[in-house]
């Protein structure tokens, strides 16, 4: 029996580990998965981890408001070090760039645990776009015993780079396997019904920004040409759920707020999100996520 500890703590890592972890319950025989969450997010993760039926082992708590990356890195690897002790997994799985990817990692590292990277070899080139999030998997390429490439890209990418081959899997990206999931069983809330009535006489533009670098001065100036466009084409309707991040709600609140045809939401359950981006007729979205979704729904997604 092997024992592997599957750690996440934002809604991209549960959206693309949960098809991990259903691979790793159905091998239950072979496969002990404890899942551990950093709770990096509170409120915009335990609703997903409720869609997609992840059991949480372990709960590190480390949300704080307005936590610096550093702060939250600090609190992740000290919490997940002792936990390490208590459980003592003989494979370490994290997915992607965030955080708590990169807090768990170390700890693995420093526990001598064989660390599994998911989304291995994404990189953009630029060391601090997206902030930190690029330097955080190039780094955990560094860390990872095991490297889940989505795609032959990555892994030349990796291979580039040093990585053996002989550690690269192409595996495909998750975020697809957990697509199709939800699409085999779409759910709607109120708030959901009741937007998709009320724009069905508009082209539906629907928008999703929140990255560190898209704050500031920068959101606001997209954000007021996106309300521009809305005037200047009458067929158009904005929908933005809006991330409760308090710097997004401000500025959403100062350009957006007050016009007949843009639409602002409370966050969306997954199933909800999916079926909102398969009604919309262009995507503009910063999240690397929406950007793998959108093509898999045959959607134009404007970065």
């Amino acid at each position: 029996m092997v024992r592997v500890l599957t750690l996440f703590g934002t809604r991209p890592e549960v959206i693309k580990l949960a098809p991990v972890i259903r691979a790793l319950s159905a091998r239950h025989e072979t496969f002990e998965n404890i899942n551990v969450s950093s709770s990096q997010h509170t409120s915009l993760l335990y609703p997903f981890t409720a869609t997609f039926g992840i059991r949480i082992d372990h709960d590190l708590e480390v949300m704080r408001p307005n936590q610096a990356p550093g702060e939250v890195c600090a609190r992740v690897l000290s919490a997940l070090s002792v936990l390490l002790d208590e459980e003592k997994p003989q494979l370490l799985i994290v997915q992607g760039d965030t955080t708590t990817a990169l807090a768990g990692a170390l700890a693995g590292f420093y526990k001598k645990i064989p660390v599994g990277h998911v989304e291995a070899g994404l990189r953009s080139g630029d060391p601090v776009s997206p902030f930190p999030e690029e330097m955080n998997r190039r780094l955990i390429s560094r860390l990872a015993a095991l490297h889940f490439a989505a795609t032959e890209y990555n892994r030349q990418t990796l291979v580039a780079e040093g990585i053996p081959e002989s550690s690269i899997f192409v595996t495909g990206n998750p975020v697809v396997d957990s697509l199709q999931h939800i699409l085999g069983s779409p759910r709607r809330g109120p708030q959901l019904d009741d937007i998709i009535e009320a724009t069905r006489q508009w082209r539906r533009l629907v928008l999703t920004t929140h990255r560190r670098e898209s704050l500031g001065p920068v959101m606001r100036e997209n954000l007021a040409v996106l309300r521009l466009f809305v005037e200047k084409h009458d067929d158009v309707a904005l929908i933005f759920p809006v991330h409760p991040n308090p710097s997004v709600v401000e500025a959403t609140e100062r350009v957006l707020k007050g016009h007949p045809r843009i639409f602002l939401l409370d966050p969306l359950d997954y199933p909800d999100f999916i079926y909102l981006l398969s009604q919309s007729w262009l995507i503009v979205s910063d999240s690397g996520g929406v950007q793998e979704e959108a093509p898999t729904l045959g959607k134009p997604v404007l970065i």
